[in-house]
């Protein structure tokens, strides 16, 4: 099984942005033009567009300056209009929204005062999300840590107004938690899977309850056994898949949703084993039941706790996919380094490990700044190139610092860059 990086196609430089702690960015391609939305070198939220047939970006500033808060990620899409949406720099703080007033413009942006007028004083997380009758929804949680709900709202391109997709939330803490989810996944079997973890606190630690649900339409939710859930899901209505309990080693954005070649969902996950180490488990629904399996043999224990950003993770698992015919997972481990593991389908289990350069070659996943401890970033195109090639965001920061203020010297800014790479060879000779 051939484990080789794809080869690098282009590398654009968009711009010098701001190094000095991890912020999440946002690339995506729609039909011949690729979007960008990050911090420039002075923290300024700023949109690029380009043709893909050019090498360089149009870029243009918006009225928001992040601080030091590696929640404030920004998201970026386009409706069907050609309109430009973005969100970002917010964590519990007042909605931020900008639309393109012309399609495809982004000179035209304007920022808007609301949605629909409620729930928009708390909100963090923006995403979004394509409905499968190709509805522009947008989706934030309202509140914070222990008192949050998931708010989805609806857009018409063609009245540009906002409504509400449900009524209600559609994940709610009850004033006492929060569901710290993955956006719902269309998976192959044609239902949109969600999965998630309750926390109770600002404390990482106080994770708790991996849970699912799924749905046809994104409206109606059922469990994995189909049994209906009612909306707003809560922790005694939702599938409670493992019941991990606070302080068991699970941990918000450490959850992940695959399908295995038979398409039934995996859910990815760690927690302490019986000896307290950190072990790599893997949840799958088995004609409606849920099995546990425990996949990696660590002698490892990543304990992590506390409010604010954290570090980079210790262990970093991917979602279980079907590669070339068999059913593959990378890890990233701060002891074991990076992997992948060839798994027995049956099991759940390594057949075999090998190591695994993550989507870049490796000369691109050096820290090329000289200033002690930056880190390279990696995130993926949230969109689709019409001629097949993948497309990577990659730019270095320090990691995240507790969403506090550095003291002392400062990186100088790195370069952000589009890193296009084959998706094989046979589909790029097809689309040449």
């Amino acid at each position: 099984m051939d484990n080789t990086p794809l080869p690098v196609a282009e590398v654009i430089d968009v711009s010098p942005v701001w190094a000095g702690h991890r912020v999440l960015f946002c690339l995506h391609t729609v039909g011949d033009r690729q979007y960008v939305a990050f911090y420039d070198a002075d923290r300024w939220l700023t949109v690029g567009c380009r043709r893909l047939d050019h090498i360089r970006f149009q870029c243009v500033r918006l009225p928001k300056q992040t601080a030091w808060d590696s929640h404030n990620y920004v998201a970026l899409n386009v409706d069907s209009q050609g309109r430009i949406h973005v969100s970002g720099d917010m964590h519990i703080n007042p909605l931020v929204y900008f639309v393109s007033d012309n399609p495809h413009d982004i000179d035209s942006f304007r920022r808007l005062p609301g949605l629909v007028g409620r729930n928009e004083e708390r909100a963090t997380y923006p995403q979004f999300l394509k409905g499968p009758e190709h509805e522009f929804i947008f989706t934030y949680r309202d509140g914070d840590a222990q008192d949050g709900e998931q708010i989805f709202n609806l857009y018409d391109p063609e009245s540009r107004q906002w409504t509400r997709f449900f009524e209600q939330p559609l994940l709610t803490g009850e004033g006492r938690r929060n569901a710290y989810y993955e956006l719902p996944l269309l998976g192959p079997d044609g239902y949109y899977h969600l999965c998630w973890v309750w926390r109770d606190s600002y404390d990482a630690s106080s994770n708790h309850d991996l849970s699912y649900a799924r749905s046809r339409d994104l409206r109606r939710w059922e469990t994995g056994a189909g049994q209906t859930i009612p909306l707003p899901i809560r922790m005694a209505t939702g599938d409670i898949v493992d019941p991990v309990p606070v302080g068991g080693g699970i941990i918000n954005g450490g959850i992940f949703l695959g399908f295995d070649s038979c398409n039934r969902v995996v859910l990815s996950y760690h927690k302490f084993d019986a000896k307290g180490n950190t072990q790599a488990y893997n949840a799958r629904l088995e004609a409606g039941e849920w099995r546990i399996y425990r996949t990696s043999d660590w002698d490892y224990r990543w304990w992590f706790g506390g409010g604010g950003s954290l570090a980079k993770s210790d262990v970093i698992l991917s979602p279980v996919e079907v590669e070339q015919g068999q059913l593959i997972q990378r890890f990233e481990h701060v002891r074991y380094g990076r992997g992948r593991w060839l798994l027995d389908e049956a099991t759940l289990q390594p057949i075999s490990t090998e190591a695994d350069t993550g989507p870049l070659a490796e000369h691109l996943m050096q820290v090329e700044s000289k200033f002690p401890g930056m880190q390279v970033n990696v995130l993926a195109d949230t969109g689709q190139r019409p001629d097949g090639r993948r497309d990577y965001l990659r730019w270095e920061t320090l990691d995240a610092n507790r969403d506090q203020p550095r003291e002392g010297p400062l990186p100088e800014p790195s370069i952000l860059r589009v890193v296009s790479v084959m998706s094989s060879l046979r589909e790029d000779i097809a689309n040449s």
